[in-house]
Order: structure tokens, then C-alpha cells, then sequence
């Protein structure tokens, strides 16, 4: 996901006062589960507190450069406040860590060319940073390499770059002009760095839906020199011999080492182990108060209110490590459970990625398929009915939101594992159904900050920003980037659910086969974190 540029703000000072005002809506009581009081722990699980770590969470981005991206010491931080509370509250707490591609963009690239037409390239427009590009600045001849111009009539019909005898006659230092097309972008850089290229540009190949600037990710660090990405009108322009130009590029891109932060309750059943995650990580763009600090506060503190209260079944926790950048640290976790042969011990596992987006909607996980045709592992079309049937109870409005492989879900999902949750939206637009239905404002994002400096407590708006804001507090109640409502409401829902599973998992896992047992959707790739990594 594309990193934009960052913004400091100040942290707003909350009151319990302020908020229970702002919150002041009677509810019916939530039913009792047999042997465990479930309205209690909703009664305990208040938004002051989850308010109070998502605070934290503020205050540290502020301290480390406005974010809490895995790879920094603002994720780092994180990490170690969510330890030290749930260590001091009595739970088994551990890091798990892992290394991960890190990358960050320092600052602007650029690009042109010198001659025999000078010109400067738009960033974003004519040309992008590919994900992973090393680092540097390189004024050069282009060398086109087995361009295919105009290029073959169907997609991937060039292969420029990814054979052995492209770079046979390629003069070391030259800037490589590589075509899109049949191997993947790293592919191309590789072969090109390995033949002495000073920089590489990489352009679309021309035919009808490809022709616009490539937004694409080599996957990994796997070169040191800048490559980057453009449209087939400016490869084109590049192309003809003796042209001259030059790149730059301001970047980090390397191998870190981040850590999920796992925990669980020191009693309860072992081998029917009830999951709850949330990823912890930000963008590098912003302090993510919103995404994800709102999942990872909200069951921090449902962790933090179960300590002292009994469980017949083990819970376990899971604040992830870079989910932002392809759901790595979620997929680790899952895998080492493979290894180590725990997989069938875990019962289910529930998901909270966004749960108080400021335009909201109020999404449960569509685990029977009934809306998105996407049919979660056995169990999880229960697991959605007890969300469903919890709103219900509230007189609370909610819809089915997809299983889209886009957050930590899917690992579990596609090993078999019965899951569910709760989001928001992102970046999705409001239907005029929905606002009417929920309030708010048709036709703006879920989240306005969505992926932004400005998913904070003091985000900062201007113009037309500022009057959406405006039209969003006419509804709700509004902390910055945080919608209360929505907030309060998922919370009870999380704080229900746990107490519900803690006690019992027969209404999921009954229906339930053996971990192994593939989903119907398993395999569904997760997004990559620039768009393409091949051609």
C-alpha cells in the first residue's frame, strides 16, 4: 500500500465524562452464557479505556516520526505496552518474532529526461517508485531492452527482460528501459542490476488496459539500484537511442525484524483454544488510531477485563506484525502451528480490523456465504449468526461484509479454521442505503483517513475534508478519526463473543471438521502491497 506523506498532531485530551455523555444510549442487557456472566464483561469493557490505549498509541507515533509501521521503533513500542499490560494482568504473554521485507520512501522520486527533449516527469502521474527499489541517483544513457514497439497484440506477448540473451550488448552504467510483460517485475530488475544497469525503468506494454503508470512491487530487496515504474506513452518517449536520463530515487528497503505479540489465559482448555486478533501495525503514512488501533485497544482491553474471571476453554490473543504489509505476521503465526502440529487445537478465531471507522458501517463476516458467495471453513456461518444475532438483541442495525482476503482471517481461513468478525469499512463508499440505515454520508468512504496522516485523534482537515467532517458529527459522536458509536457497540460484541467461547465452542465446532479441511475460498491471495508484481 502506498506510503503519502506524513503530518504531526496533538493529542486530544479525553474524559471519561465526555465520552459517557456522548455515549449515553440504553441497551438491553446481554444474555447470560451458563456459568459465565457475559454482561459483565461488556459492562466492564469500556470506551474510556480502550480510548486510553489508543492514547498511547497516539503518543507513541508522535514520538517516532508520526507512525506505527512493523520494522520501527513505533511498532516496537507498541508491542512492548501491549506486553506489559497483559504481563502484569496475569496472562502468559510472548513475542513471536519474524523477518519481514521492510520499505519506506523517504521522499519524493523523480525522473527525466535530459535529452534530446527535456523533461520532467509527474510523480504518480507518469511515473511511480516500484515497492523495494533501492536507493539513489543516476543520470545516464537508456538502453532499451528487447523492446517489443508497438508492442504484440495480446498481454504479455513481450518478453523484455526476462531472458538471457536480452542483456548480451548491454553497456554497464546505462539506465535499462524494460518492457512489462511475461516475468515478474523483480525478474526484470535482477537481471538488469546483474548486467551492470545503473537504474531501471520499467514501462507498461501498451495494449488496451495496459497502458497506464505501473504502481508495482518487486516483492522483496532484491536490488540496491532505483527502479521504477511508468506509463507506455513514457517508456515510448524513452525509448529512442541516445536518449538521456535521469532517475532518483530516496529509499529504505531491507530485511527486518518485527514480532506478533501473543497471549493467553494461563488456564482453560488446551486443546480448544478460542482465538481473538487484531494487527497492531500502522502505515508508514500515519499513526493508524483508526487502522488498526481501534481492534487492537478494544481487545487489549477485553484481555485485560477476562484476566480475573474463569474460562473453561484457553484464549488466546494475538496483537499481528505486518498485516500492512500482506498479512505476514498472521500467516507466520498459522504456519508455525502447522509445524509444530497445534493447529487442530485452535477452536475458531474471531477478527478486528477497524471496528469504529467515522462514515461506518456495521459489517459481521459473512462466514455462510449468504451475501458474497465466499463460504467461510464449517463454523463460521455460526459464528456470524451469534454476531448477528447479539445486534439483534441491541436493536442494532448490521450486514454482511466479505471475506476478501484482506486482512488476518485468511490464513486462518484457509487452513480450515472457523472464523468471523467485525469491520467497519476502508476506503468503500457509502451507498445511500447504508445511510440511511446508519446515518452518516452517502457517497464518502467509510474512512476519509483511511491509510492517511490524519486517521488520529487530531487529524487535520481542511476545505472539503473539514465540511465532511462537520456532516459525520451531526451523527455521531467523533473523537478525531474515532467514531464512538461504532466503537461502543463492536466492543460489546467482541466482549460478548469471548465470554461466550470462553465458557463454550460447541455451536461452532460441533458442525466443524478437523482443522486440515481446506475452505472453500482457501488459496484466495491477499492483495500485494503496491499492485503488481508481475507482468
Amino acid at each position: 500500500m502506498q506510503s503519502r506523506s506524513r503530518r504531526r498532531g496533538v493529542v486530544a485530551i479525553l474524559t471519561t465524562t465526555s465520552v459517557a455523555a456522548a455515549l449515553a444510549v440504553a441497551t438491553p442487557a446481554a444474555a447470560d452464557h451458563e456459568g459465565f456472566p457475559a454482561r459483565l464483561l461488556e459492562r466492564a469493557v469500556t470506551v474510556d479505556e480502550i480510548l486510553r490505549h489508543q492514547l498511547r498509541f497516539q503518543a507513541i507515533a508522535l514520538a517516532n516520526g508520526g507512525n506505527r509501521a512493523a520494522g520501527t521503533r513505533g511498532y516496537d513500542q507498541s508491542a512492548q505496552y501491549v506486553f506489559g499490560q497483559l504481563r502484569r494482568a496475569g496472562y502468559d504473554v510472548s513475542y513471536q518474532p519474524f523477518e519481514f521485507p521492510f520499505f519506506d520512501e523517504l521522499s519524493d522520486a523523480e525522473l527525466e529526461q535530459i535529452s534530446p527533449d527535456p523533461t520532467t516527469y509527474t510523480l504518480d502521474e507518469d511515473f511511480a517508485t516500484m515497492t523495494f527499489s533501492g536507493s539513489g541517483e543516476v543520470t545516464a544513457e537508456v538502453q532499451g531492452v528487447d523492446l517489443q514497439l508497438p508492442p504484440s497484440a495480446e498481454p504479455n506477448g513481450s518478453t523484455s527482460g526476462c531472458e538471457d540473451g536480452d542483456f548480451v550488448n548491454f553497456v554497464p552504467g546505462n539506465i535499462a528501459l524494460i518492457q512489462r510483460g511475461t516475468c515478474t517485475f523483480a525478474d526484470k530488475a535482477v537481471n538488469a542490476d546483474e548486467a551492470g544497469a545503473s537504474a531501471v525503468i520499467i514501462f507498461n506494454e501498451g495494449q488496451e488496459g495496459r497502458t497506464e503508470t505501473l504502481q508495482g512491487t518487486l516483492g522483496g530487496p532484491v536490488v540496491d539500484i532505483p527502479v521504477v515504474g511508468t506509463s507506455f506513452e513514457v517508456g515510448v518517449d524513452l525509448a529512442d537511442p541516445g536518449t538521456v536520463a535521469r532517475v532518483k530515487t530516496d529509499t529504505e528497503s531491507e530485511i527486518r525484524t518485527t514480532s506478533n505479540v501473543i497471549a493467553e489465559t494461563p488456564g482453560g482448555r488446551a486443546d480448544n483454544v478460542v482465538m481473538i486478533g487484531a494487527h497492531l501495525d500502522s502505515v508508514i503514512s500515519g499513526p493508524g488510531i483508526q487502522d488498526n488501533g481501534s481492534g487492537s485497544a478494544a481487545i487489549l482491553e477485553v484481555a485485560l477485563q477476562l484476566a480475573d474471571r474463569p474460562t473453561v476453554n484457553k484464549v488466546r490473543f494475538a496483537w499481528w506484525s505486518a498485516e500492512e504489509l500482506g498479512l505476514i505476521g498472521s500467516t507466520f503465526y498459522v504456519d508455525s502451528l502447522i509445524e509444530t502440529g497445534e493447529l487442530d487445537d485452535v477452536a475458531l478465531y474471531l477478527n478486528f480490523d477497524m471496528i469504529s471507522s467515522p462514515n461506518f458501517m456495521r459489517g459481521v463476516y459473512d462466514g455462510d456465504g449468504s451475501s458474497f458467495g465466499l463460504v467461510g471453513p464449517e463454523g463460521s456461518a455460526q459464528i456470524e449468526a451469534e454476531f448477528e444475532a447479539h445486534f439483534t438483541n441491541k436493536g442494532l442495525p448490521f450486514q454482511g461484509t466479505e471475506f476478501s482476503g484482506r486482512s488476518d482471517y485468511q490464513a486462518f481461513i484457509n487452513n480450515g479454521i472457523p472464523s468471523g468478525g467485525l469491520f467497519t469499512g476502508a476506503e468503500g463508499l457509502k451507498t445511500e442505503e447504508e445511510a440511511a440505515i446508519y446515518g452518516g454520508v452517502a457517497g464518502e468512504q467509510y474512512d476519509p483517513c483511511y491509510h492517511e496522516a490524519c486517521d488520529s485523534f487530531t487529524p487535520i482537515r481542511d476545505g472539503a475534508d473539514a465540511e465532511l467532517y462537520a456532516a459525520l458529527n451531526a451523527d455521531y459522536p467523533l473523537v478525531g478519526n474515532v467514531n464512538l458509536e461504532a466503537l461502543n457497540t463492536n466492543a460489546d460484541a467482541i466482549a460478548h463473543l469471548t465470554a461466550k467461547y470462553a465458557v463454550s465452542t460447541a455451536s461452532v465446532t460441533q458442525s466443524a471438521p478437523a482443522a486440515t479441511t481446506a475452505a472453500s475460498n482457501a488459496g484466495r491471495p491477499a492483495p500485494g502491497m503496491n499492485g503488481d508484481v508481475a507482468a
